[in-house]
């Protein structure tokens, strides 16, 4: 199933955002909702938030006060944090049995405000961010909610802010025009990349992509992009992977490049990268079939130059995932590769210039494929005898999780 995080600031509209989803299809997992049931009267929750908080926090009905917990909560940071270590394993629990019941291809929306704050962005195929400005919450809050404004600045800021939400955003959407327009976004942004993507991932099939190679100027945020990425795979399969690096021309800065993230995840062997494959196709990446070998370079045996390759399932964003053993030919250079280019203004200039060459050639054509056959030649005769000069002139090393005895001779 896709599984999606929905978050925002208190009063960014995110509650709309859940609603329209679900009237959408989506099975909507509301973990306010969820932290309401699990305080209820009679239940082990509320008994321990009795507990911890006194008997004052109760209602003439027995009931939780929750304006009166709000106050405290909101104004002490170390007693929110005590009311969280309660609440939040028990919603945790609640949530899990309601997904392990949805159907296998459902896109599973799990609505949690504290997302961010509660590290959960890793565990999700894609994070939603509804986001407004610090002033237009404000001010549906006062106007619509009853509050003063200095507690309606107090609730924001007892929250990750705004930066740091959109900082673990796939998506954000913004919220501070009108409810038609929030509600256009969302149909766009199911049709369009969640109902794919959820198709993708139940077919265990990587995005299909088309076209002909096109380079854009560097994104200054593809570096983020390429962080939150490799925190989803890390998370996918945390026992078999060694290290994920984000490699590629998206990982160097200045260099014009296809709007495609590589990373590589090394590995002790291809046993590894086999048994982790199922793993990282339900996080979203599934095996690109046929593809077991990169284009050997230099002195070393081309069967040492085997790997696997994963793609992403999401239509929305191209992402490679290169699969190689730690200390192997094809790992070394991608790591060595990006690192010259991003030392050596010169060297990056003339890549770049090849790479406009080779796409110009190739402009009419239906998809990359022989724009990448077509750089293979420079990468022989000019990149990888470049790359090696700079290697041994610098003393360029190999990742320190690599032994000595695996790398050993290879740079």
């Amino acid at each position: 199933m896709l599984k999606i995080g929905l978050t925002g600031g208190i009063a960014s509209g995110k509650s709309l955002v859940a609603t329209r989803l679900e009237e959408l299809g989506a099975v909507l997992v509301d973990a306010d909702a969820i932290a309401r049931e699990v305080v209820e009267p009679g239940t082990p929750g509320l008994a321990a938030v009795v507990e911890a908080f006194g008997p004052d926090i109760l209602d003439g009905e027995g009931r939780l006060d929750r304006p009166r917990l709000g106050a405290i909560v909101f104004q002490e940071p170390e007693r929110r944090a005590e009311l969280n270590g309660i609440v939040h394993p028990l919603v945790r629990e609640r949530a899990a049995a309601v997904i392990a019941a949805a159907p296998g291809d459902a896109v599973v929306v799990q609505d949690i405000p504290l997302l961010v704050e509660t590290g959960q962005q890793k565990n999700f195929h894609l994070v939603l961010v509804v986001d407004a400005p610090e002033d237009v919450r404000v001010q549906r809050m006062t106007g619509h909610r009853g509050m003063t404004e200095a507690d309606a600045r107090s609730r924001i800021a007892a929250q990750a802010s705004r930066q740091d939400r959109i900082a673990a955003a796939d998506v954000v959407l913004p919220n501070s025009g009108t409810r038609a327009e929030l509600l256009a976004t969302v149909d766009r942004l199911w049709e369009g990349r969640l109902v794919p993507f959820a198709r993708n991932i139940s077919q265990a099939a990587v995005a299909g992509r088309s076209g002909a190679p096109l380079l854009v100027a560097p994104d200054p945020d593809w570096p983020r992009q390429a962080a939150c990425l490799a925190e989803r795979l890390k998370a996918a399969a945390p026992e078999g992977l060694l290290a994920v690096d984000h490699i590629g021309s998206t990982s160097v800065p200045g260099l014009d490049a296809k709007d495609v993230i590589d990373l590589q995840l090394a590995v002790a062997d291809l046993a590894t990268a086999d048994r982790i494959a199922p793993l990282l196709g339900a996080a979203g990446f599934p095996l690109w079939p046929g593809v077991l070998m990169d284009s050997p370079h230099g002195p070393f045996d081309p069967s040492a130059w085997s790997k696997r390759l994963h793609g992403n399932a999401d239509p929305a964003r191209p992402v490679n995932v290169h699969v190689r053993v730690a200390g192997s030919p094809g790992w070394r250079f991608a790591l060595c590769f990006r690192d010259w280019l991003r030392t050596d203004p010169a060297a990056r200039e003339e890549y770049a210039a090849e790479k406009h060459r080779v796409a110009a050639l190739h402009a009419a054509d239906a998809n990359t494929s022989g724009y990448a056959d077509d750089k293979e030649a420079w990468f022989r005769d000019v990149g990888a005898p470049g790359m090696e000069r700079w290697a041994e002139s610098s003393g360029w090393h190999p990742p320190s999780y690599v032994s000595s005895a695996a790398s050993a001779g290879q740079c």
